[in-house]
Parts: structure tokens; sequence; C-alpha cells
């Protein structure tokens, strides 16, 4: 029988269809309906009624999936902890992180792993919606406190606490003036994500206030559209000091009340729950750590 068939059709299911879950795999949607096609014939069974817009299962289709799709669970379980037993840094590693933080962290942490473990691939998915590495197949997911973390069957594991600042463009402060306090910041137009709770800012003295975000002049998950606004001088940007720091030293942004304090990003690795954790997520994280520490040259050290 091809057990590949059979867990395709699965991933079809678990996905709602066969264009989400072929983006998922990263395979082409016309082998995943091949797949099925093929089951079906072997079996002599619909399992699945297709339309233009939606997927359903038939009574034998749902009755298979819900007995067939535990055992591959548990199947690549048992291989992740099969690979975890030995200290060899190879197969695939999928990551999922937000726009900010998997092109300036992620990212070239991602570079120097492969450069010293050849047998190494991997894939960083760059997203901003949170996702449960265990229904989604990712070995991390990387998110940011600010929104809502899944718990159930998943380990959570802070990463990284990045400094964040205010940022707008010369254009923008020639508008409205520099502000050197909170109550003239409060009368430039901001740009934010979508789910940013008021921005709490720390002042010299300690007192902590919050800046009310509800009326943004651009809202965006992505951290690269909300630079560009910035850049053109539409608005405020809050973000961290990293993804800043080319178009500061060119002096297109300028940071704002730099003796005040915003709160830091906390990053946290979502893993799945697994009584071992696989070689290659090891060596990951310990380079994230590592990166974090500013300490570049200790993960790739043999």
């Amino acid at each position: 029988m091809e057990w590949r068939d059979w867990e395709l059709f699965c991933e079809v299911v678990e996905h709602g269809g066969f264009t989400a879950a072929a983006r998922v795999l990263g395979h082409p949607k016309s082998s995943l309906s091949a797949a099925v096609q093929r089951l079906e014939a072997n079996l002599g069974l619909r399992l699945i009624e297709r339309t233009t817009r939606h997927l359903r299962l038939t009574d034998s289709g749902e009755t298979i999936y819900r007995k067939v799709r535990p055992l591959f669970a548990a199947l690549h379980d048992t291989h992740s902890e099969a690979l975890a037993m030995s200290s060899a840094v190879a197969g695939t590693l999928r990551i999922k992180a937000p726009y900010e933080f998997g092109a300036h962290h992620a990212g070239p942490v991602a570079c120097a792993v492969m450069g010293r473990y050849p047998e190494l691939a991997i894939r960083i998915d760059v997203e901003h919606d949170i996702v449960n590495p265990i229904a989604e197949n990712y070995d991390i997911v990387f998110a940011m406190l600010e929104a809502p973390l899944p718990s159930a069957g998943i380990v959570i594991r802070r990463v990284f606490t990045l400094e964040r600042g205010l940022f707008a463009a010369p254009a923008l402060l020639e508008k409205f003036g520099e502000p050197r306090t909170l109550d003239e910041l409060r009368k430039l137009p901001l740009l934010t994500g979508p789910s940013d709770p008021p921005w709490a800012i720390t002042a010299p003295g300690g007192v902590v206030e919050h800046l009310a975000v509800d009326r943004a002049r651009l809202t965006s998950s992505n951290a690269h559209v909300r630079l560009q606004a910035a850049l053109a001088g539409h608005g405020v940007l809050r973000v961290t000091a990293s993804y800043t720091r080319a178009a500061v030293a060119a002096g297109e942004l300028r940071r704002l009340l730099p003796d005040h304090a915003c709160e830091p990003l906390n990053v946290h690795a979502l893993l799945p729950a697994r009584q071992f954790v696989p070689a290659k997520v090891r060596c990951f994280l310990d380079a994230m750590e590592a990166h974090a520490r500013g300490d570049p040259e200790a993960y790739i050290r043999p």
C-alpha cells in the first residue's frame, strides 16, 4: 500500500483543503490531489466531496481519517524521538516567525547554522499569525508575548528580549516638531500593529505611562510595511532598535525621546511537547541564545 497517499489525505483534511495543505507542505497542489485520487481508487471509496469552494469528507472519509490520523501522529513523534537520541544535526528544520524577528534574527542565525551543519536544511515561514506547532507541523514557532499563546501540547521557552524605541522621519518632525515629552508625542500620528496594546513607555523618573494606539494612521502586522510608512514621514514607529539601525545611520529616521524606555519585545519559542528534543532544534535554539548574548561565534564553533 502507498502509505504516503494515506498521510497526504490526512494532511489535506487537517489543513482544510488542497491549497492550504500544499502551502504548508511545500508540495504542488496537483500532487496532493493525485495522491487522494489514487487512495480512493485503491480503496474503491469516495473519501472527499470536492466543490469549488469547500472540501467535505464523506462518511467513509470521516471514519478513515479519524482512525488513521493518530497513527501518523504517533509515527512522527517516534521518528522525532529517535532522531533526538542521535547527536546528528540533520534533516529539515521547519520554523515560523514574525517578519521582523525572522528577517533580523532567525534568518542570520539560520545562515550560520547551515554553514556549520551541511546536512541540515531549514525552512523559515515568515508570517505574523501565531500557530500551534503541532497542528501546523513546525519544529519551532517564534511568537511575541503581546499576542495570546497556545498552550495545549506545547513547551514555551523564552529566547529573546529585544530593546524597542520610537522612530520618525525628519520630514514628520519638520511638520509636527520633535516631541520632548509624552504629551507632545501624543499629537503625532502613529504606525501600529493590529494586536498592539497601548504602548507602555517609562519616563526617566521611572513612571510608566501608556500611549493610546486606537487612532493610528496606519495599522499593519508587517513590520516592513510600517517601516516604509515611517520612512515616508507618515507616523511614529515603535520597533526593535536593530530593525532601524541602517535607517538611523543614514539619517532617514531619528530616535525620539531617547531618555524614555519602551517596553521590550519578548519573543518565545513554541515547541511541540516531546520527551526528547531533536538535535536540530537544540542546536538552533542554542544558536539563538548565543546570538542574543552578542556572541555570534559561539554557535558556529565546533
